[in-house]
């Protein structure tokens, strides 16, 4: 795989894949690839959804396919890298557990905007704060600047506030305009929970109803702790709520690959 520290140098987007010929949102996938490429100053081939799709249906299949995570079996990256070269690569995708998580909070890595908040070519310190998640007994990363929640290592936090609104921290601060949010929203707010972007800071998680995190790869996750500390009544209505959503887009949203001929 291309690997580069440069955030310029490379453009990317993951996507679920059923491993056989399905992919899921793969419209907003792709419209976020090509948003993020014109910051990062990456020019994008107009006949790239073509591109992958060729290349997807020239991969092996997986030989062992133990411990599947059954909601999404694997995850299909897409990678652009400044030259023009187009990667992809498929893995199999971690198994979330039920119970809530538990996380650390880190400091936000020290890109500028609006280089933060893309899927660019330095994505180490992200895999960095994950890898500090697992090497302090928790399981994702929450990441802060001047003690604002600005984003997640691979996930974006949604925080469901004593007024009812769920508050996400919002791209224009630096975090990833996530496509599980796009894909979720409508949804979530038709079932009576409004989604709002806002600035999330410590007092605001202090007095929390409830935490989830969302990401294409973990789905809808219940976040129980931050640090230790607990937050709010974990696998409340808004997991509930958003979880239902979840399982609804998987049971009826996923997209047969030859959709990218049209895009």
């Amino acid at each position: 795989m291309p690997n580069s520290a440069e955030p310029h140098s490379q453009v990317w987007t993951a996507m679920a894949w059923d491993g056989k010929k399905s992919i899921l949102a793969p419209d907003l996938h792709f419209n976020r690839l090509f948003r993020h490429s014109q910051i990062l100053g990456i020019e994008i081939n107009d006949d790239l959804p073509k591109i992958i799709l060729n290349k997807l249906e020239k991969q092996d299949q997986f030989e062992n396919l133990d411990e599947l995570n059954y909601e999404i079996p694997f995850l299909v990256k897409i990678i652009i890298k400044k030259d023009g070269e187009i990667f992809i690569q498929t893995r199999k995708n971690k198994h979330w557990q039920d119970d809530p998580l538990q996380a650390i909070s880190m400091k936000l890595p020290d890109f500028e905007l609006p280089i933060l908040g893309t899927k660019h070519g330095n994505w180490q310190p992200y895999d960095e704060a994950r890898k500090q998640a697992i090497n302090h007994d928790s399981d994702i990363a929450l990441l802060f600047k001047n003690n604002l929640l600005i984003d997640g290592d691979y996930c974006l936090p949604l925080m469901l506030d004593n007024d009812g609104v769920a508050y996400h921290p919002s791209n224009t601060d630096g975090a990833l305009d996530s496509v599980t949010l796009q894909l979720l929203r409508n949804d979530v707010e038709e079932l009576g929970i409004p989604i709002r972007s806002a600035k999330i800071n410590l007092k605001m998680l202090s007095r929390a109803s409830e935490l989830i995190v969302i990401g294409s790869g973990m789905g809808v996750c219940s976040v129980g702790s931050i640090d230790g500390t607990p937050i709010g009544k974990p696998k409340g209505k808004l997991y509930q709520v958003a979880r239902a959503v979840w399982l609804n887009k998987l049971n009826n949203d996923w997209q047969n690959w030859n959709f990218l001929r049209e895009l």
